[in-house]
């Protein structure tokens, strides 16, 4: 497994780009099918392979396409591992409001 501590944001992304492409083509699925399946634009799966800006919507979409979704789910998915994780998660389910600075110095 990759320690991705140290890794600046756009290497990331080439890396992703890279496995995207690479279980496109383990598939043996065109950019054409893989566009048709997800109803998006194969300019789209173009950009999304190359790294360019695509929206977020569309990555879901290829990776349901691709049989990925598991993984995609699991990305922002709470760690909860003790009771006191599990309370801190609970409290945090309740709307909060971050509170605007005041400028007391004028």
């Amino acid at each position: 497994m990759m320690d991705w501590s140290l890794t600046k944001p756009g290497e990331v992304v080439k890396l992703l780009c890279d496995r995207l492409r690479k279980e496109r083509l383990s598939k043996q699925m065109t950019q054409a099918e893989v566009a048709a399946r997800a109803g998006i634009g194969v300019n789209t799966v173009s950009n999304l392979e190359s790294g360019k800006n695509v929206g977020f919507e569309n990555v879901v979409r290829v990776a349901m396409v691709l049989g990925r979704f598991r993984e995609l789910e699991a990305l922002f998915k709470p760690k909860v591992e003790t009771l006191d994780d599990i309370l801190r998660y609970e409290k945090s389910l309740k709307r909060q409001r971050i509170r605007k600075r005041t400028d007391d110095a004028e």
